[in-house]
């Protein structure tokens, strides 16, 4: 049993390792997300960090500052949304087999 410990320990240490190194490289993965049918798109890294906003100078309007900022907040929420996905996607890759069936734990 003892060197049962030991291994499931190892592996714990290996998994541990794995998922601080795909944290660091999240920073350097990106996804990208429109509003307004592609008037204004956000991007933002895998540690879900607004990098950068674009917006189609068509929508640039001083009267219509509202929508454009409606469609701003739309771009940004999806774009965070997506790189919570992808991280939680990247963190899956280690975390595969080591959790039992049904066991979650958040942030894993």
């Amino acid at each position: 049993m003892k060197g049962g410990m030991q291994g499931m320990m190892k592996q714990v240490q290996k998994m541990q390792a794995e998922m601080q190194k795909i944290q660091s490289e999240l920073v350097n993965l990106t996804v990208s997300e429109e509003a307004g049918g592609g008037m204004i798109k956000a991007t933002a890294n895998g540690q879900k960090e607004i990098i950068s906003v674009e917006i189609d100078q068509q929508v640039i309007n001083k009267d219509d500052k509202e929508i454009l900022e409606d469609l701003v907040v739309a771009a940004v929420n999806k774009a965070l949304n997506s790189a919570g996905k992808m991280a939680e996607e990247q963190m899956a890759k280690v975390t595969k087999g080591m959790l039992p069936p049904g066991i979650n734990i958040p942030g894993l």
